[in-house]
């Protein structure tokens, strides 16, 4: 398949000559809006009653009186002085945290006036390798807004403390770069990799920028001193881990894009705006994204609209907030010229609101087409055919049992003192903390908010199980939460309080081929099926939505009271954000990139 074919929308040189003409007056435009107040991102203005031409889905004219771009045939819409915004764009994401194809993610997203997404599927890189970043790639291009990709760069995250399905290298990466929706690499969560001079990462970014296109960064670390330092030298040119002011500093003087987000469960905008509401940086260098939301958050509160409302709710003057999710992110991506701003050339991706703060999206266009009115979505988003194999990902080998999920006590001991990874409502970073717990028939038992957590490989059948222990959730019956979506290898998280029940669970989603599931007092009380590599499903979103929810409603009937729990869950296994996590190859201290024993000497 010739991805060329998927996207029918022209370059511009296919089109200036029209271009000139309409904004002339010699051609007619096909669509101009009057009545507006246009705003220029470009300049943080409002302009009273400009109108706007647009021609082969581009911006030909943009100015106090299109009359002259109108012809027969041209359709004129008068938006009654509300408010014209150039359409949203989200800087950072992961398509498959919204537990949806790009078809159905972009349906999801497009009436909340996202009309440019930058993505990073190194989700289904980590169960599919490059094969399955190109059919992410694919689809992508097929749908009615503008969905680039970032090439993953990190696969696995951390080498020799997991195994993913697949690896990526550099020979990928250069491969992947020809691509015609290719628009970078994604986020070097292998910060160590960079900071240590890792020959393969730096040949990552190397070929990355080889092509001239734009290399995402993840440094996780509290650490901004020579690491630091080492790291932006090394050629990320953005990034998103910052979860306070000097993070967002730091990365703004060092000549990165500091990309501030607001996911399901990332509120990290707050603590960071201020480096412009309050110290008066350059807002230039800040952008807003979300990285993470799953399909609830999407259907029900939004997308980067969300994002906005947010950063003008925490002081952000919304001029400010609206350049954070335009011209920002175009400029830094080198797409300044193709989307952002309402000016001639560029795409005709716009928002119709009557109000800048509170910014209802009452209408969409995208590429000069109105694709969303009064918050339904009015165009078709085109699915790929997804192969066949790519449904059946969940590989555990055999049945699992109680016995697997069964930690066992030093011998002869009454108790014993564990490491602990504690959750950290709302933040990425989790903590790393010890607990004594009792010991029965000579297995460690969890108790006072301490339960179980096990990681199942699911890629090769191995029928491996990796045990430890999780605070936070507050789970207080007996009870399992099972996920196929782990970041970032993606193999089996299962959190929970009963060994019997954390099997079923397991042995659940290896029926269905992959998804979440919650089990209660025996039974399953919530799941959502996610069979495209075990991290998304086709369906449409609001279905989708309406099962995340109920697994939402599930975790709290367990006792979690955690703002987004799931996503807490979802990354347990992430071992490049300090402080502990889970891999198949056992407990990860991240503050040193080293394995770690579950169970402590009492001599330490």
């Amino acid at each position: 398949m010739d991805p060329r074919s998927l996207s029918p929308f022209p370059a511009w040189a296919d089109v200036a000559s029209d271009l000139v003409a309409t904004a002339a007056g010699r051609a007619p435009a096909d669509l101009v809006l009057t009545g507006a107040r246009v705003v220029l991102v470009q300049t943080r203005e409002v302009m009273e009653g400009w109108q706007v031409a647009v021609r082969h889905g581009r911006f030909a004219y943009v100015g106090p009186d299109a009359a002259h771009c109108i012809g027969p045939q041209t359709r004129v819409e008068d938006l009654g002085g509300r408010y014209l915004v150039p359409g949203l764009c989200d800087g950072h994401m992961h398509i498959e945290s919204g537990m949806l194809t790009p078809a159905e993610f972009a349906r999801a997203v497009i009436p909340h006036g996202t009309t440019s997404m930058f993505t990073d599927p190194h989700e289904i890189a980590n169960v599919f390798g490059l094969r399955g970043v190109r059919l992410m790639h694919d689809e992508a291009l097929m749908q009615p807004v503008n969905i680039w990709t970032q090439m993953p760069s990190c696969a696995p995250s951390a080498p020799g403390l997991e195994t993913t399905g697949y690896e990526i290298g550099p020979e990928d990466v250069a491969e992947a770069m020809r691509w015609p929706g290719i628009i970078g690499l994604g986020e070097m969560m292998n910060f160590p990799g960079v900071v240590n001079g890792s020959q393969q990462m730096l040949a990552e970014i190397a070929e990355t920028q080889k092509a001239g296109k734009t290399v995402g960064g993840h440094y996780a670390s509290p650490d901004l001193g020579p690491s630091f330092h080492a790291y932006v030298a090394g050629g990320p040119a953005d990034d998103h881990e910052g979860t306070c002011e000097a993070d967002a500093v730091a990365r703004m003087r060092q000549g990165m894009r500091s990309m501030i987000r607001l996911g399901s469960a990332w509120y990290d905008i707050e603590a960071q705006i201020t480096a412009i509401t309050e110290r008066g940086l350059d807002p230039r260098n800040m952008i807003l994204c979300t990285d993470d939301c799953h399909s609830g958050t999407l259907v029900h509160e939004g997308h980067m609209n969300r994002a906005v409302r947010h950063a003008i709710a925490c002081g952000c003057d919304p001029l400010v907030a609206l350049q954070m999710a335009t011209i920002n992110t175009a400029s830094h991506f080198g797409l300044e010229r193709e989307i952002g701003q309402i000016a001639p050339g560029r795409r005709a991706d716009m928002i119709v609101t009557s109000d800048l703060a509170a910014l209802p999206v009452e209408a969409v266009y995208a590429r000069g087409r109105k694709v969303a009115e009064g918050g339904t979505c009015l165009v078709d988003c085109p699915h790929l055919d997804w192969p066949a194999d790519t449904r059946n990902s969940v590989h555990l080998g055999r049945a699992l049992t109680a016995a697997d999920f069964e930690i066992a006590a030093p011998r002869g001991a009454a108790e014993a003192t564990v490491r602990v990874i504690g959750v950290v409502e709302n933040q990425a970073p989790t903590e790393a903390l010890t607990a004594m717990l009792p010991v029965v028939d000579g297995l460690i038992e969890g108790q006072g908010g301490v339960c179980q957590i096990a990681l199942v490989e699911r890629h090769r059948g191995t029928g491996e199980v990796v045990n430890g222990f999780v605070s936070g959730f507050g789970y207080d019956v007996p009870m399992a939460m099972a996920s196929t979506v782990a970041h970032d290898s993606h193999h089996m998280i299962v959190v929970g309080t009963d060994r019997a029940l954390m099997a079923a669970a397991a042995n659940r989603l290896a029926e269905v081929g992959g998804g979440v599931t919650v089990w209660k007092d025996g039974a399953e009380i919530a799941l959502v099926e996610l069979p495209i590599a075990g991290l998304m499903s086709d369906s449409p979103a609001a279905e989708v939505a309406a099962k995340a929810q109920a697994m939402v409603e599930a975790m709290a009937a367990c006792g979690c009271t955690l703002n987004n729990a799931y996503m807490q869950h979802s990354l347990l296994a992430l071992v490049v954000i300090p402080s502990l996590r889970i891999s198949d190859l056992g407990l990860v201290d991240v503050t040193r990139f080293q394995l770690t024993d579950l169970i402590l000497d009492p001599a330490d």
